[in-house]
C-alpha cells in the first residue's frame, strides 16, 4: 500500500494535516466554505480570491479563515 506523503498546516489555529499537493480551493471545498462569506489570509497576507485554485498549500502554511456575520 503506497502512503500518501502529508504536510502540516496551521487553520485558524489549530494543526492539520494535509496531502502534500492541497490546493487552497481544494481545502475549502473540504471543509464546505463558501468563498462569497469568507476571507482568508495566507501566512498574514489576505489572499485574492480569484487565485485560490492556483495556491499549492505548504508545509508550516498559516491560514486563517474569517466568516462575515450580517447584523445590526
Amino acid at each position: 500500500m503506497k502512503k500518501i506523503k502529508k504536510i502540516k498546516i496551521k487553520l485558524n489555529g489549530k494543526t492539520k494535516s494535509l496531502p502534500v499537493s492541497t490546493y487552497l480551493s481544494n481545502l475549502l471545498k473540504k471543509l464546505n466554505i463558501s468563498i462569497n462569506k469568507v476571507a482568508i489570509e495566507l501566512n498574514e497576507e489576505i489572499i485574492d480570491k480569484k487565485k485560490i485554485n492556483k495556491i499549492k498549500l505548504n508545509e508550516n502554511d498559516k491560514i486563517e479563515i474569517v466568516h462575515f456575520i450580517g447584523g445590526g
